[in-house]
C-alpha cells in the first residue's frame, strides 16, 4: 500500500472554495500543530514529525496568501504540491497507526477500519457481510 501511494499521482481538486476551507481548517488547528512540533519527544525524522512539518508548512503557505481568488497558475501548482505532500504524509501516518492497531489491538483496529476518514461511503455498523 505504501509503494502504491508513493508512486501514485493523487489528484488534488484546487478551487477557491476548497482552498478557503482548507486554510480556515488548518489555521484553526495551527496551535495544536505547533504544540506537537514543540514536543521534545518527537523524533526529527520519523513519519509523524514529517507529517507535522508538511502540514505546518501548508498552514504557513496558505496564511501568507491574502487573496486566494487571484492566484496565478504557477502558485496554484505550488500549493497543489504542498497539499499532496501533506496528504501523502497523513496517509503514511494513518497506515502506521492502522498497522499498530492491527498487531496489538484488534478491537480498536475494527473500529478504525469502520470509521476510516478516507472512505466517504463507510458505515460503523457491522453487518453479516463484515463477519
Amino acid at each position: 500500500m505504501r509503494r502504491e501511494i508513493k508512486g501514485s499521482n493523487i489528484p488534488v481538486d484546487i478551487n477557491v472554495e476548497n482552498l478557503k476551507d482548507l486554510k480556515d481548517f488548518l489555521h484553526a488547528n495551527r496551535p495544536h500543530l505547533q504544540r506537537f512540533l514543540e514536543n521534545p519527544n518527537l523524533f526529527e525524522h520519523d513519519s509523524f514529525s514529517l507529517m507535522l512539518r508538511s502540514l505546518y508548512h501548508l498552514v504557513e503557505e496558505l496564511g501568507y496568501r491574502v487573496n486566494l481568488e487571484q492566484l496565478p497558475e504557477s502558485d496554484i501548482k505550488h500549493l497543489e504540491n504542498d497539499i499532496k505532500r501533506a496528504y501523502i504524509s497523513v496517509l503514511f501516518v494513518w497506515l502506521n497507526y492502522l498497522e499498530h492497531l492491527n498487531q496489538n489491538f484488534d478491537y480498536m483496529f475494527s473500529l478504525a477500519i469502520r470509521t476510516n476518514p478516507f472512505v466517504s461511503d463507510i458505515s460503523v455498523v457491522i453487518t453479516d457481510e463484515d463477519r
